[in-house]
């Protein structure tokens, strides 16, 4: 069975840090990423870059990664704005953050629920004047699916019916975000389950999963047992909204690529030339911390890389 893993440290993982990577270096992550064979990347995000110049630089680091063969190359979008400057840069997905909780998505976007419909209204008209060949997929992303920390629980029946929402306005797929790391095991399993009922398994495929209370990686495998094929991860788990020391926001994906390795699970990713990519990270951005446990303790002796290696 193959598993994606979409990579998000480019976007969200330097989009919560202070120190901003050299273009160079982003070059750099994303050429070898890709080269251990990665097969998407969220790039970046357009958004204004007084509010996150970290990202000032995505369109032309979407053309670097363009140039990358067999990569899809994706980035965020808050609004139609940002939408038009994606597609102008020639991105392959974009994917609108849609806070199920109001109150994050007044803080997050300044937008009600209705507004942001509206916005995911005018990207879907943007995307049918493109030539089907070359329209980018446009996912509608379920952020604080799993609970808020200015709102609490989040009910589910909200979630749902906001998928169904979303995909009514016009996005291809929807995605499940565990903004802040609220989501069990549990509670995957059943929100991811009753999503898929309610939109169709084929355009709910992928979730977001935050490491902020231990349980990423758990969650992961939840979605994965409800029919998930894509995840995305953090290299490092660099980002996210850590609450306690030591605690990394994102999935690391060293350690999800190896879990997912040892199950027998194929994502056509080299683990030992993924663990090299740190050295980049490092290297650009010193004064941050990297997460993982793999990293850390090395791949266990005489491992071959994988179950499906080990008995063939």
């Amino acid at each position: 069975m193959f598993i994606e893993i979409s990579e998000v440290g480019p976007r969200d993982g330097l989009q919560s840090v202070k120190s901003i990577m050299p273009i160079e270096a982003k070059k750099a992550w994303i050429t070898a990423e890709a080269a251990a064979g990665v097969p998407e990347i969220e790039v970046g995000s357009f958004v204004p870059p007084k509010l996150l110049p970290q990202l000032a630089d995505t369109a032309e680091v979407v053309a670097h990664a363009r140039t990358i063969e067999g990569l899809t190359v994706a980035v965020l979008v808050p609004n139609l704005k940002g939408a038009e400057n994606a597609v102008k840069a020639g991105v392959h997905k974009l994917s609108i953050p849609f806070s199920v909780s109001e109150t994050h998505s007044l803080k997050n976007v300044r937008r009600t629920h209705d507004q942001m419909l509206d916005e995911v209204r005018a990207i879907a008209a943007l995307m049918r004047t493109l030539p089907a060949e070359s329209r980018p997929k446009f996912e509608g992303g379920l952020s604080t699916a799993f609970g808020c920390t200015l709102e609490g629980p989040i009910p589910e029946d909200k979630v749902v019916a906001l998928a169904e929402a979303l995909m009514e306005a016009g996005c291809d797929e929807v995605g499940l975000s565990d903004t802040t790391g609220y989501g069990n095991p549990a509670q995957v399993k059943r929100l991811v389950r009753n999503v898929r009922r309610a939109v169709g398994e084929d355009k709910m495929t992928g979730i977001h999963l935050h490491n902020t209370r231990g349980l990423g990686i758990a969650n992961a495998l939840a979605a994965l047992e409800e029919g998930i094929t894509t995840l995305d991860a953090s290299l490092g788990g660099l980002g996210g909204c850590p609450f306690a020391p030591g605690a990394s926001g994102n999935i690391v994906t060293e350690d999800l690529v190896f879990m997912l390795d040892a199950m027998g699970l194929e994502t056509g990713i080299d683990l030992d030339a993924l663990l090299a990519v740190r050295d980049i990270v490092i290297d650009a951005l010193p004064d941050e911390e990297m997460f993982g446990f793999t990293p850390d303790a090395g791949l266990p002796k005489g491992y071959p890389g994988g179950y499906i290696r080990q008995v063939a």
